[in-house]
């Protein structure tokens, strides 16, 4: 379970370093981990998922799809709650959080639109709404869709999707 949420994770963040390069062609040769690490603002994920241990799962074979938060997600998150998620003896929360942002499979914007809810790699489901012309996850607005990579598809947020009981 913790490698298929990484998996997600990495998925995402690759996902949206295609987003943000503009360059959708190159993302299907490579990785959700690579996608990410090319776009530029996942600085804060990469090493999310660095600490969490969770870059190796996400660069297998998947296929994931990841809700990425941008550096800009995680900075709504009241200060110090980033450092200390990332602190050793904060790992295993950090984990759930991550894992909560990556479901198994590969599902598109086009899929999305049709489900209510979605099982993510952490065990938890994640909440999907529409809201005018655009779609939720839990609380957090999607603002790029189909990043697609070799393992996966990326879908950028604007919020951190906080696990039930975090």
């Amino acid at each position: 379970m913790k490698f298929e949420i990484r998996s997600l994770v990495i998925a995402t963040v690759a996902a949206l370093g295609l987003v943000a390069a503009g360059n959708d062609a190159r993302a299907a040769d490579q990785d959700i981990v690579q996608t990410a690490a090319a776009a530029g603002q996942f600085k804060t994920l990469a090493a999310a998922l660095n600490e969490a241990g969770l870059v190796s799962t996400l660069k297998g074979s998947g296929p994931f799809t990841v809700f990425a938060p941008t550096d800009a997600a995680f900075a709504k998150l009241p200060a110090g709650t980033v450092e200390n998620l990332l602190k050793p003896e904060n790992k295993d929360k950090l984990t759930a959080i991550l894992t909560y942002h990556v479901v198994p499979g590969r599902v598109t914007a086009a899929d999305v639109v049709k489900i209510k809810e979605a099982k993510t790699v952490n065990g938890k489901a994640l909440r999907i709404s529409t809201k005018g012309s655009g779609v939720m996850i839990n609380d957090a607005n999607v603002t790029q869709t189909d990043i697609a990579a070799s393992n996966g598809v990326i879908h950028v947020v604007d919020t951190v999707i906080l696990p039930p009981n975090n």
